[in-house]
């Protein structure tokens, strides 16, 4: 008899990097939830991919930033069962100057990688503990490490992501559930490819390249797996060098 597989939710799900992750937790055996906002179609063909290939999915579309948007699909989640992992990948750009900046380039940055991270997990967390085991992973940034010109608010948001898991990590650790945080640095795809010219990455990576988004799933998905149980309350990067 083949034991149930674990339920994952990826938000941000249907982008580059969020498909990376979501096809890896598939193939190490997980029911993958792949979240969109708005653009459930795209998050639709990341799925069609999974299955394609044997694995389990589905697709889900709400905005994270949207707390009773966020609450109503979660519910409907749960109504399935618990989620055992939970990946919170969704974050947008917004680049300027902070003299520049708008209240509203601000709080929308902000709303979407750090009040969605609530939304999201805040909900899952009791039935999780029911379980005695979880995996809760955020996706970061080096942005929130070193800084950046243009992305006070993008750093200040994933830097909040920080401090929260490693607060969450402390609560949940009795419970047999992990709480860590990613962070990636240039990463080839649709949001680096005309931010980041290859002569500017050979200057600022020591690597000297742009990192694979199938790199970061890696280790996303170790640290969702069985193996990465004393791995909690970290930050690790994933950035060729720069920090």
């Amino acid at each position: 008899m083949t034991s149930t597989p674990r339920r994952a939710l990826v938000t941000g799900g249907s982008g580059d990097l969020g498909g990376a992750i979501a096809r890896r937790l598939a193939a190490q055996g997980a029911h993958v939830i792949v979240h969109g906002n708005g653009r459930l179609e795209r998050a639709q063909a990341v799925v069609d991919a999974i299955v394609a290939g044997g694995g389990h999915a589905e697709a889900i579309a709400f905005d994270v930033a949207d707390a009773d948007a966020s609450a109503d699909a979660i519910a409907r989640i749960l109504d399935a069962g618990a989620v055992q992992i939970v990946v919170n990948n969704a974050g947008i750009h917004d680049d300027a100057p902070m003299a520049g900046m708008s209240r509203a380039q601000w709080t929308r940055v902000v709303d979407v990688s750090l009040h969605g991270f609530f939304n999201v997990t805040q909900p899952l967390l009791l039935p999780m503990a029911r379980g005695r085991w979880g995996r809760i992973v955020s996706i970061s940034s080096v942005a929130a490490v070193t800084g950046n010109r243009g992305q006070a608010n993008y750093a200040a948001a994933k830097a909040a992501l920080h401090g929260a898991s490693n607060s969450l990590a402390r609560e949940m650790a009795s419970r047999g559930i992990t709480v860590n945080v990613v962070a990636p640095g240039v990463i080839e795809g649709s949001m680096a490819k005309d931010a980041f010219p290859i002569d500017t990455i050979k200057q600022i990576v020591p690597a000297a390249r742009a990192g694979r988004p199938e790199e970061v799933a890696a280790l996303v998905g170790f640290l969702c797996g069985d193996d990465a149980g004393y791995v909690n309350g970290q930050v690790i990067g994933v950035n060729g060098g720069m920090a």
